[in-house]
C-alpha cells in the first residue's frame, strides 16, 4: 500500500492538461510544502523546510483541475505517494510523486463558484453540455427549481422574522 500525503501547499506553476494516445486526459501538477511559523521574538514569518512534489491527475479530475486552478494558488490535496525512476545520460534518478485523488482551491485565500462537470451530470443529473470553458451552459442540464413563497415552519435557517425566525444561526 502506498503512503496517503493529505495537505495544503502552492502550485509552484500553472497546471499541464495533455492527453494519451487512447484520448486519456493527464494533467502534470507541480506543488511546495512548506513549515512557515511566526517567530515569537521578532513577530515576522520565517519560511521553513520546503517539500516539492509533482502531482498527476487523471480523466474529468485533470480537466477540472487544469481548469480551475492556477500558479500560485493554496489548494488542499490528497494523494498517494509513489517514487518515479528514469534513466538520463546513463545516470539512474528518483523523486517522490503523488498521484491525486482530490484537489480543491483553499476558501481561506480565495473565492470559487462550483457547478457540476457535464460528465457528473449525465447520468440522470441532466447531462449538460460543456462550453469550451468547459463550464455548462446555462438553462442546460439544469433542473428547473420552484422556490416556495414561505420557508418551512420546522426550517432553522429561515428568515422570518414575524414568525420568530431570524438571521442568525440556530445554535
Amino acid at each position: 500500500m502506498l503512503p496517503t500525503l493529505t495537505g495544503v501547499g502552492r502550485l509552484t506553476a500553472d497546471p499541464e492538461l495533455r492527453f494519451t494516445q487512447a484520448g486519456k486526459a493527464v494533467a502534470n501538477l507541480a506543488f511546495a510544502f512548506n513549515s512557515r511559523r511566526l517567530n515569537q521574538q521578532t513577530q515576522q514569518w520565517e519560511d521553513g523546510d520546503v517539500f516539492y512534489i509533482r502531482g498527476t491527475a487523471w480523466e474529468r479530475l485533470a480537466e477540472n483541475a487544469t481548469e480551475t486552478l492556477a500558479k500560485g494558488m493554496e489548494v488542499m490535496v490528497t494523494g498517494d505517494i509513489r517514487t518515479e525512476s528514469w534513466e538520463k545520460d546513463g545516470q539512474k534518478h528518483e523523486r517522490p510523486a503523488l498521484i491525486i485523488r482530490s484537489i480543491a482551491p483553499n476558501l481561506a485565500f480565495a473565492v470559487a463558484q462550483v457547478s457540476k462537470d457535464a460528465s457528473s451530470q449525465q447520468n440522470g443529473q441532466g447531462g449538460g453540455q460543456r462550453t469550451t470553458t468547459g463550464r455548462p451552459q446555462q438553462g442546460q442540464g439544469q433542473a428547473q427549481r420552484s422556490s416556495p413563497t414561505s420557508p418551512p415552519k420546522d426550517d432553522p435557517w429561515a428568515v422570518d422574522k414575524a414568525n420568530g425566525y431570524s438571521d442568525e444561526p440556530p445554535f
